[in-house]
Formats: structure tokens, sequence, C-alpha cells
């Protein structure tokens, strides 16, 4: 199973502003209880999205005008808390493949790494720009290019960075170390088959 290059991802974009949001702010602890990964992306930001009773709150990510979205923008150390990787799961799950924030905690981004979803870095005036432009044009279509090192919006564009290694990653299609290992399969037993302590 070759994995994909990930060189950019297009889509319209959802803003959700903050600092700070946690690991149980995207997806709280009760809802990790299943054997598998399924179904998480129901339950993403579940409690700022909904009052204690159950109550739609209004939140960006359950407006009309932002269902599909692909890209999601938010604000400084996103992902921090707990290492859980439900949280990147369930933002995948939820159909979101890329994030833009000003940084991420460290292991939020190698856990969204692994799922082939890019993080990318952006100054603070330029993220309140990119959400700016989707607050006047919800339908905008945004692109992440993680191989140019920028997104750009409508005539506009801003630069971004990331962490090389997980650049290059992505973009050669060795973002997931259990793909990579299954892909290495057919070799590991074509050199089995010639060692004779393993022939029987």
């Amino acid at each position: 199973m070759a994995l994909d290059n990930i060189t950019q991802v297009s889509g319209r974009g959802v803003y959700v502003p903050g600092n700070d949001i946690d690991t149980d702010r995207i997806i709280p602890a009760r809802f990790m209880k299943c054997v598998t990964f399924d179904g998480l992306g129901e339950f993403l930001f579940f409690d700022v999205r909904h009052t204690p009773e159950g109550k739609p709150t209004g939140h960006p990510i359950d407006r009309p005008e932002h269902k599909g979205a692909k890209i999601l923008l938010s604000g400084a150390n996103f992902g921090c808390g707990s290492s859980r990787e439900h949280a990147p799961q369930a933002i995948h799950k939820a159909g979101f493949r890329a994030v833009i924030a000003e940084n991420f905690a460290e292991i939020f981004f190698g856990n969204s790494t692994t799922l082939g979803i890019p993080c990318v870095n952006a100054a603070r005036e330029d993220i309140a720009k990119v959400a700016a432009a989707i607050a006047a044009n919800p339908a905008l279509e945004i692109t992440v290019d993680v191989a140019a090192l920028e997104v750009r919006f409508g005539s506009d564009k801003i630069k971004v960075t990331q962490r090389e290694t997980a650049r290059d990653a992505l973009v050669n299609g060795r973002w997931d170390a259990i793909g990579e290992l299954l892909d290495g399969v057919p070799a590991v037993k074509a050199t089995a088959a010639k060692l004779p302590y393993l022939a029987a």
C-alpha cells in the first residue's frame, strides 16, 4: 500500500478561535472508550459544541456554511495537554485534512503527521487575515501548499512553516511508519528466503 504524496490540501476552511486548545477539548476523555477510531468525528469539540443539557451552542464547525470544511484554522499551542492520539483521529474522522495554527504541541503534531494531516505554522496576523477571508466568504477555497510552504486563498497568500522532517515525509509519501513497514514485507520475505537458517 503505497502512501500518498501529500504536497497540498485544498478545500473550504473553518476558524476555531482560541489558544491552548487542548486534546481534552478536541475529544473529551469519555469518548475514548471505542475499540477503533471510527465514529470519533462526531464527538470533535463535543463539550464546546453543546451545552451541559446537550443543546447546540453554534460552534463554528456546526454552522451550515462550514459543513464539509477540510482546513481547520486556530491559535497558539494547538493540541496541548495529554498525548491522546484520539485528538488528531477525531479531527481526521470529522473530515479535516490540514490544520493551520500559530504552533502545535509536540506529540499532537507528530500524531497528526502520522495520519497524513499537515500541521503548518502561521503568524498570528496571517491567521487573522485568513480567518477574515473565511468570514467574508465561507465558500472560499483555501490551499495549504506543503511543498511550497504557503497558504493560498482567493488572490492572496501567506507564508507558513513546518518542521522539515515532517514536510519531507508528507511530500514524499513517508508519513506513516507502519505503512512503510508493510510496504517492505515483500523485501523482507525475499531476504528471509535466501537465509539458510530460515529455509526449512
